[in-house]
């Protein structure tokens, strides 16, 4: 007498053979509903929700610097906008006095 084998089904897909456990909420899946995620199959719901863990520790462990890059960027971007404003400045006056200095030649 052999004994009787369990199929267990998708949790997801009730018509599909569920091929694997996963390991975080203990439900079964099958081959479409799981995910390789460091070496470990995840089933979606359990991939996002530790997506969104990890997203809350990285914005817990950003430091001060991040919070004021808006800050730095706009400062640079004014810098930038009057370094180069300052330079086209800088070479219409040079054009003018080139000019002038060759008037002043040809007289």
């Amino acid at each position: 007498m052999s004994s009787p084998t369990i199929h267990q089904r998708c949790w997801n897909h009730e018509s599909r053979e569920a091929v694997c456990r996963c390991p975080q909420c203990g439900n079964s899946f099958c081959r479409e509903c799981v995910t390789e995620h460091e070496f470990r199959l995840l089933c979606a719901a359990c991939l996002t929700a530790l997506a969104r863990v990890r997203l809350a520790e990285r914005a817990e462990n950003r430091g001060g610097l991040y919070r004021l890059l808006p800050a730095m960027m706009i400062l640079a971007g004014i810098a930038l906008a009057w370094l180069v404003f300052f330079a086209g400045g800088e070479a219409l006056l040079t054009i003018e006095l080139r000019a002038e200095q060759t008037s002043w030649q040809n007289r």
